[in-house]
């Protein structure tokens, strides 16, 4: 068990890790764009290379914890002056065997930007598939993950007073979360996943985030928050003898049962106006779409936006979760584990898993005002946080307004926003018009002639009644018939954010 956190000793590592110039950039410097590509395929040797004969501070760190390699006990002692090797045994995070310190934990740099400025922790997880040779113990706490940088990258940036985050791992949703409320209240399953948060917290002097030890909303029975993150152990795992259930990323519910568990119990915990935010993955069954089952577990009573992004057959869906498990390929125990995989999926009749984002929201006054489920495939999630606060907010004043007050707005179209247009050779008149959109999820949007004109004329001047009336004139057709086709349409505009409200 990784010993709980000292204050003093976590501020010592910190000012040791600053005075080494420990940062992402200095790393990728240090050894180079190639070998750095190749860490992030879990090949650690050619970064490795690059730090070899070298005793600085940032070396040594480098191979002990942005690696996994072993130092000697001299290197360390020169590169932490203020912790001292004592010090970082006494933390967990090494442990002495003769001349040499073998890396017990990792210790990463991991860099961000968000509206309120440009930020970078060192964030402490468990080894990795590289740095251990082989599959990872079924307690691991996960670093930052691809999976947690998404849901970093979707949460809204608005501020509240308090925040909750469900399945904190190694806390890395709870730090960015403090940066936009007042108190952040960590839930894990796993004791050794909070003295990570902790440990995080400490080493990054982050106050604010209290820990709590429970399974889901257990340790929140009859609280409410402003805000929720949950990057839940979603991955769909068979619940039999001989396959590793991974506390960072298995549930332990059988099939998606966890993920159900976190949508539909979320609403309880929002304070009204409060907004949810999760990812997953749901099972397409024989006659029932993933999406149809999401929206049950939802409800009615809640604001619901769902963005499916992909969806995996069985076979794709096991080989993923097999190999993240660290077996490999061509082994006896690769073909194992996928029978047992496809044997569960088999049993319960599944035909794919979808996996997506998930935000939920308590209205603030009345019913719900907001259901929507989709497929999107596009977009490159750098902007997606403030793309959907921009989306949410445009949304809500248009849900407020009747179609002879939408009529009355003066829009413009979004600045990323471009128009194609497709020809059939010797054809004046084009076949198909596409709008583009160029951040948030890279929509593209098939609109006629009408809606086209009516678009490209949003620049803020105008409201959008008289600009359909002088369209209908130009095209011929009646007025009133045109503004009752487009205005839904306008409306769907501003809800994915091709159209805005002018002021």
């Amino acid at each position: 068990m990784l010993p709980e956190p000292e204050p003093r000793l976590c501020h010592a590592l910190a000012d040791d890790l600053r005075s080494a110039g420990y940062t992402s950039a200095t790393l990728r410097d240090a050894w180079g764009e190639q070998a750095d590509d190749a860490l992030a395929r879990g090949l650690r040797r050619p970064a490795e290379r690059a730090l070899e004969g070298r005793g600085d501070p940032l070396a040594v760190l480098g191979r002990l914890w942005g690696l996994g390699f072993a130092v000697s006990r001299d290197e360390l002692a020169s590169a932490l002056p203020a912790l001292g090797v004592d010090g970082a045994v006494g933390l967990g995070l090494g442990r002495v065997e003769g001349d040499d310190v073998q890396p017990a934990v990792l210790v990463r740099p991991q860099a961000f930007s968000d509206e309120a400025g440009d930020v970078e922790w060192w964030i402490a997880s468990d080894l990795d598939e590289a740095a251990l040779q082989g599959p990872l113990p079924e307690d691991h706490v996960l670093g930052v993950g691809g999976a947690s940088q998404t849901l970093a990258r979707l949460q809204l940036t608005r501020r509240a007073g308090t925040a909750l985050d469900v399945g904190t791992g190694c806390g890395i949703q709870a730090l960015r979360l403090r940066r936009l409320v007042d108190h952040v209240v960590a839930t894990d399953i796993s004791e050794r996943a909070l003295r990570f948060t902790r440990l995080n917290a400490l080493v990054n002097d982050v106050d604010g985030i209290e820990t709590r030890h429970g399974s889901l909303f257990e340790p929140v029975a009859g609280e409410t928050f402003d805000r929720v993150a949950s990057n839940p152990p979603f991955v769909i795992t068979p619940r039999v003898e001989g396959v590793p259930s991974y506390e960072y990323r298995d549930g332990g519910l059988e099939g998606d049962a966890l993920v159900a568990a976190v949508i539909s119990g979320v609403g309880a915990h929002l304070s009204p106006g409060g907004v949810a935010q999760s990812l997953g993955n749901w099972e397409y069954r024989e006659g029932q779409s993933g999406l149809d089952r999401v929206r049950a577990w939802v409800g009615d009573a809640i604001d619901a936006w769902v963005i499916e992004r992909e969806v995996l057959d069985p076979l794709a869906y096991a080989e993923l979760w097999v190999r993240d498990g660290g077996t490999v390929p061509g082994t006896p125990a690769y073909a194992r584990l996928i029978d047992a995989w496809l044997d569960d999926f088999a049993r319960r009749g599944v035909t794919g898993v979808g996996f997506g984002y998930v935000l939920l929201r308590k209205p603030l006054a009345g019913g719900p005002t907001l259901a929507r489920y989709e497929h999107v495939a596009g977009g490159g999630e750098a902007g997606f946080g403030p793309h959907l606060a921009a989306c949410l907010a445009a949304h809500d004043r248009a849900a407020l307004l009747d179609d002879d007050d939408l009529a009355a707005s003066v829009l413009q179209v979004a600045p990323d926003v471009t128009e194609a247009r497709h020809h059939r050779p010797g054809e004046e008149d084009p076949s198909v018009i596409e709008l583009h959109q160029g951040g948030g999820f890279a929509r593209r949007v098939e609109v006629d002639p009408a809606l086209a004109a009516l678009v490209g004329a949003c620049d803020g001047d105008l409201a959008v009644g008289p600009l359909i009336d002088a369209i209908a004139q130009l095209m011929e057709v009646d007025a009133a018939h045109l503004r009752a086709d487009l205005l839904p349409r306008v409306r769907e505009l501003l809800v994915t954010g091709f159209l805005g409200f002018a002021d």
